[in-house]
């Protein structure tokens, strides 16, 4: 399959997405007075919650980490908070801060997992962004070498922080996950509070070491999950969310 693509302009793209961002991205994003959402999901050391072929990929950026007796693989995505337009565009379209925009958006329309393949369908570019400008997938492969090393910085950051923002995610108190596949868990933490808990974590020499008190929980959709996950050993929880939203993606 080949594939063109241009960018037509429309601003689809920067409107009511979160954007996943690199510790140091997710940084300058606060410190320029933008809100980071903080993305929970998980699965068992047994690959329960993650299908065989997306495992390989989900563990590389998942950090290992405890729930009650349970060992559990952990995924956090720190993401740009935009509900309607982005915050950096402008009246034009036209992003403000493009020469020092996310990576993430240097490489859309383009897929950082490598087990989802690109379909414009899904893509809110209309269609004549795919009808104009150069191939930059011939044959179902990626040939842009500047596209390819934007896709594996992204996937790096992705697998060289993780364990970094479980220790910021532990600073504030966030340590519920949903199941992967089943769900997410939402965070809109403070972000003068954010910014504390990157700078000490920053500052640290070695991460915290992780016991069973600073193991995550899951909140899941349904009692089924829920009793899977406990006869494993993980710990759900029962309660109503407090700092958090559970976003489900169960069909209803």
């Amino acid at each position: 399959m080949n594939t063109q693509f241009s960018c037509v302009g429309c601003g689809k793209c920067c409107t009511d997405h979160h954007v996943p961002l690199t510790l140091l991205e997710a940084r300058q994003w606060a410190a320029d007075g933008g809100s980071v959402i903080v993305l929970a999901e998980a699965f068992l050391e047994d690959g329960y919650g993650v299908s065989a072929l997306q495992r390989t990929h989900a563990q590389r950026r998942s950090c290992q980490v405890p729930s009650g007796s349970a060992s559990v693989y952990v995924a956090i995505t720190f993401a740009a908070y935009n509900l309607g337009p982005c915050r950096n565009l402008d009246a034009e379209n036209l992003c403000r801060i493009y020469d020092r925009r996310p990576l993430v958006c240097r490489i859309y329309p383009m897929e950082i997992n490598p087990q989802i393949p690109l379909r414009p369908e899904a893509k809110d570019c209309p269609p004549q962004a795919w009808e104009q400008g150069p191939d930059f997938i011939l044959g179902g492969q990626v040939v842009d070498a500047q596209l390819i090393a934007l896709i594996e910085q992204s996937r790096q950051a992705d697998r060289d922080e993780v364990a970094t923002k479980d220790a910021i995610c532990k600073v504030l108190g966030i340590r519920t996950a949903a199941l992967k596949g089943d769900g997410f868990t939402a965070y809109l933490p403070d972000m003068a509070a954010f910014a504390a808990a990157l700078q000490k974590i920053g500052e640290a020499a070695t991460l915290p070491q992780l016991s069973a008190e600073s193991g995550w929980s899951f909140h899941v959709s349904g009692p089924q999950i829920a009793d899977t996950l406990r006869s494993a050993g993980a710990q759900v929880v029962t309660r109503e969310p407090v700092n958090y939203t559970f976003i489900s993606l169960q069909q209803t």
